[in-house]
């Protein structure tokens, strides 16, 4: 028998085969087949899977693995480097262990196609891939691990970071590259001009490379390219360059960059595009109507950029679209009437529209799938055009203006998803609605539909899974009018504030349901014992917060739901002991009446987020919570009982963000474990027993905003470690009520750098992304408590250190932190002159220097302070007049305790000085002396922080604002 295949090209491939475990590697893919697995001695290798070769020479030419499961590394001897006339080669998708990329991929000289894409090596690109002249096509997209997306940075552990001067070499030493592939992979650099050379390229990607810098517009007018794909660069700069007839561009993809500037008219003659990608730009301006000639287009995304045009009816033309999304920009004026027939996807979200919409647009929409009008400022009725297409899919208009729904009578039947969304619509709920046999999702919460709903008319829509009527002015009626069984099977039913006074009886039925959603009704007395068999094996989110419920009807051991993952019990009258529910990841039980230790169940469940604050629990925090942390974020156990020491928290982890463990009855130490917690934002431990010095430690969390340990018995000094340059991320500390001491040097605060920065101008503002947790802290302010949510938070910035004994001198350094809104140092042994350098806080909101032993005069910079809405200076030394202008005589119980102060709103007069030729000379002495020379120093020293850091954020992300700034100070000089 005669083969094609030479013995020893057979030989090498068999021996290969040894090199690797065929088996599936840990289940780290999804699909794949052994190809090898079929490779046989004493037949033809030519023939073998994968496997091509030259007929006329019987040398292997393509070797084609891909998917193959091949699991293990790729060593420097492997025998696949023996195959000298390889052309093309591809290992994609396979598990090389992490292994480093061979530089003996250089031998293989003759190869024109190399592809190793998502096989998980790891490490830079060696160089001798540069001897590989003749590829015309080489991809190494996301080679360091297949099952993740090619831009996600996976940190140390999938190191990726290249040469930064490789993509340079490789344009100028592989110069017939038809298709170049890098997606993925950390290059750090700007994109070399030298790629605008490469005269052949067809297809570049690029994406998530991590470039910056200018991209070159040569690249774009490469006769031959058909595919750019730049996203998820996010420095990258650049503006789309003219372009001629006759190009072959396919697919232009550049989402989440900084390209800008103005859609060139000539985007017009890219007629063969396909896919146009622009979404999460810096594009403005008026869109073309030229985009109208782009005939051949599928999708189209134009959303999150700064379009300000009407949208242009030549969008008509475009009959192949299939996504068309405008939302997010400041698109104006009405809807085009000519928009095309066979959408699939129309998304006009987050945009500024105004007036009334012509509707009847849509009316030859005959395929549309969805339409999506939500978030935008519409209004008005719609009319019966609107839902006359014949094939509409999905309807959205949220967030707008419409206010009737009388034209539903004539929507279309074939209609599978209408979201109507928090917009203003009224009345009842049309009966039109339940004409549409087809619908299977119904989106109609946050508006003000009004009357009373038996949910038995929903059984005619026998298709229906998803339901929400949250948050209207309906009175549900708990015990439907049809057969319970009649309903339909729901899969989300979400009925929060729809005035329901007892648990429906129609969820005995329904063993189907993945989101139940009852909160804010008026649910009163315990569980009932039938709830507990509901969708036991698909339940998984439950919120029954804001209801009146006391327990359960028959309290379970463990909870029956086999997956729920998202349980709200907050904000009831719940007594007795916590239930844990086995599987749940989120927990809400606070502004209960729990009581009781916390049952030690819970150390064998892997909670995310676990609240269950302003209850009545006791006992200790079970030391077990050290282990939780290798998945939980959140933990609020704050207004308990607890008593004794912390656990250990971040022993074994560092996932924790949120620490609030206030207003219990803790002591000990604050656990040095914390430093390891290197995500923690909030750490509040206020109002404990705890016995600790100053936690100087602390500042090397580089996330660490918010510090609270008021109310404690803390001691010593907070300054001066000598390793302690203070918290650069800090926004909110409260040291009050302690025993701290000492004096604060006059540049204590100089590196508090996040304090220093405006919320606008701070590069990474206060923002805690940890959905569905809304993190709060509670703070005295203007001598009152005031809790803070999230949303306040990101803004709020305030120091209290009041109830101390510190003394010395007010540090100068504080009129450095120019974002501050609460400044509390009462009650302590303060000493001197109050900084005249404090008028420079202008946001300042409420001040408070009382019970010290200040002296001097109330700087008349003060009245610069236009936000004070509460100001406290009595009880100290302080003498002459008080400050006219401005607020600070506006606060008449500020002064008292002040025998030398005179002026309004005293009744102390102040006599009148004899003018003398000396005022002059003492007042700006006065001034000298009261700011001192280490407060001048230190002025500089913040002028010169704030102007690098702020400077940096400004020009780099703003140079249009940076402009401004200085043109306007420019023109106040003049």
């Amino acid at each position: 028998m005669s083969f094609y295949c030479l013995p020893h090209q057979s030989s090498i491939l068999l021996e290969l085969k040894q090199e690797f475990k065929l088996d599936e590697p840990d289940g780290t893919f999804d699909s794949g087949y052994p190809k090898m697995r079929d490779w046989k001695a004493g037949t033809d290798c030519c023939f073998w899977r994968g496997v091509s070769c030259d007929m006329a020479t019987g040398h292997v030419v393509s070797l084609d693995l891909s998917s193959s499961l091949l699991g293990g590394p790729l060593h420097s001897n492997s025998s696949l480097f023996s195959l000298l006339h390889l052309q093309n080669l591809n290992l994609a998708y396979n598990y090389f262990s992490s292994s480093p990329i061979p530089s003996e991929f250089g031998q293989l000289s003759r190869l024109t196609h190399l592809n190793l894409s998502g096989s998980w090596f790891s490490g830079p690109i060696p160089s001798e891939i540069l001897r590989l002249t003749n590829l015309i096509s080489i991809d190494l997209s996301c080679y360091f691990g297949a099952p993740f997306p090619c831009y996600e940075d996976l940190g140390d552990y999938y190191p990726n970071i290249q040469d930064p001067e490789l993509l340079r070499r490789l344009a100028e030493n592989i110069t017939s590259l038809r298709k170049l592939d890098l997606g993925g992979l950390n290059f750090s650099s700007k994109v070399p001009d030298s790629l605008g050379n490469l005269s052949s390229l067809t297809h570049l990607f690029l994406y998530g490379c991590n470039l910056h810098g200018d991209f070159p517009k040569a690249i774009f007018r490469l006769p031959n390219l058909q595919s750019v794909n730049l996203r998820d660069n996010h420095d990258v700069t650049g503006s789309l360059s003219e372009f001629h007839s006759g190009r072959n561009l396919l697919s232009l993809e550049l989402s989440s960059t900084n390209f800008g500037g103005k859609l060139p008219y000539s985007i017009g003659n890219l007629t063969s595009v396909n896919v146009l990608d622009l979404r999460n730009c810096k594009f403005s301006g008026p869109v073309p109507n030229s985009l109208g000639n782009l005939a051949n287009i599928i999708q189209l995304h134009l959303d999150s950029n700064e379009f300000s045009s009407e949208i242009p009816s030549s969008l008509g033309n475009l009959t192949q679209l299939i996504d068309l999304v405008l939302s997010n920009n400041f698109f104006h004026g009405s809807l085009p009437i000519s928009l095309p027939y066979l959408l699939d996807n129309i998304d006009f979200r987050n945009n500024s529209f105004t007036g009334p919409v012509p509707f009847q647009t849509f009316s030859n929409l005959t395929l549309l799938r969805t339409l999506d009008l939500s978030s935008n400022l519409l209004n008005g009725v719609i009319p019966s055009s609107l839902l006359s297409s014949a094939s509409l899919h999905d309807l959205f208009l949220d967030d707008n203006q419409f206010t009737d729904l009388e034209s539903l009578s004539s929507i279309s039947t074939q209609l599978e998803c209408l979201s109507l969304y928090r917009n203003k619509l009224e009345g009842s709920i049309p009966s039109s609605i339940f004409k549409l046999k087809n619908l299977t999702s119904l989106f109609l919460g946050s508006n003000s539909f009004s009357g009373r709903v038996d949910l038995g008319i929903f059984s005619e829509l026998s298709e229906l899974r998803d339901l929400d009527l949250s948050y209207n002015a309906l009175s549900l009626t708990t015990n439907v009018s049809t057969n319970i069984s009649a309903l339909p099977k729901f899969r989300n039913l979400v009925l929060s504030s729809c005035n329901i006074t007892e648990f429906p009886d129609f969820l005995k039925a329904q063993n189907e349901l993945e989101t139940l959603d009852l909160s804010h009704n008026i649910l009163g007395g315990p569980i009932p014992k039938w709830f507990l068999d509901m969708s036991i094996m698909s339940l998984n989110s439950l919120s029954l917060s804001h209801n009146f419920i006391s327990g359960w009807q028959e309290t379970p051991a463990v909870l029956p739901w086999i997956v729920l993952s998202y349980l709200d019990l907050s904000s009831n009258m719940l007594q007795g002991p916590l239930v844990p529910p086995m599987s749940t990841s989120y927990f809400f039980v606070s502004n209960n009446n729990l009581t009781g230790p916390i049952d030690l169940l819970f150390c064998n469940i892997s909670f995310e987020v676990f609240d269950a604050s302003n209850n009545h629990l006791g006992g200790t925090i079970p030391q077990c919570f050290d282990n939780l942390d290798g998945y939980l974020t959140v933990l609020n156990l704050r207004r308990n009982n607890f008593q004794g020491n912390i656990p250990q928290f971040c022993r074994t982890s560092d996932r924790l963000i949120t620490l609030d463990l206030s207003h219990n009855q803790l002591y000990g130490n604050i656990p040095r474990s914390l430093i390891k917690c290197k995500d923690l934002q909030v750490l509040n431990l206020g109002h404990n027993q705890i016995s600790d010095t100053f936690p100087f430690w602390l500042q090397n969390l580089q996330q660490l905003r918010v510090l609270i340990l008021c109310s404690n018995k803390f001691q010593g000094p907070i300054c001066c470690a000598h390793d302690f340059v203070g918290f650069m991320t800090l926004k909110i500390l409260d040291l009050s009520h302690n025993g701290f001491f000492g004096n604060l040097p006059s540049d204590y605060f100089r590196n508090w750098t996040s304090m220093i920065l405006s919320a606008n101008a701070s590069k990474n503002p206060f923002e805690l992304e940890q959905e569905p947790y809304n993190v709060s802290v509670s703070i005295i302010n203007k001598g009152l408590e005031m809790e803070l949510v999230k949303i306040t938070l990101m803004a709020f910035i305030s120091i209290d250190l009041s109830n101390n004994k510190f003394d010395g001198e007010i540090p100068s350094s504080l009129w450095c932190l120019r974002s501050i809104v609460m400044l509390n140092l009462s009650s302590n042994n303060f000493s001197g002159h109050i900084p005249s350098s404090l008028g420079n806080l202008i946001e300042l909101e409420s001040l408070d220097l009382s019970n010290n032993e200040l002296s001097g005069k109330i700087p008349q910079q003060l009245t610069a302070l236009t936000f004070l809405g509460y100001l406290n200076f009595s009880q100290n030394q302080l003498v002459g007049p008080i400050p006219q202008g401005g607020q600070v005589q506006t606060f008449p119980d500020s002064f008292e305790g002040n025998m030398g102060l005179c002026g309004l709103p005293l009744s102390r007069k102040c006599e009148t000085p004899t003018p003398s030729s000396n005022d002059h000379y003492n007042e700006k002495s006065d001034f000298i002396s009261g700011f001192g020379w280490k407060a001048v120093v230190i002025g500089y020293g913040c002028g010169l922080l704030i102007g690098m850091v702020a400077g940096h954020v400004i020009s780099s992300r703003r140079p249009d604002l940076f402009f401004k700034v200085f043109r306007v100070r420019l023109q106040r000089g003049n």
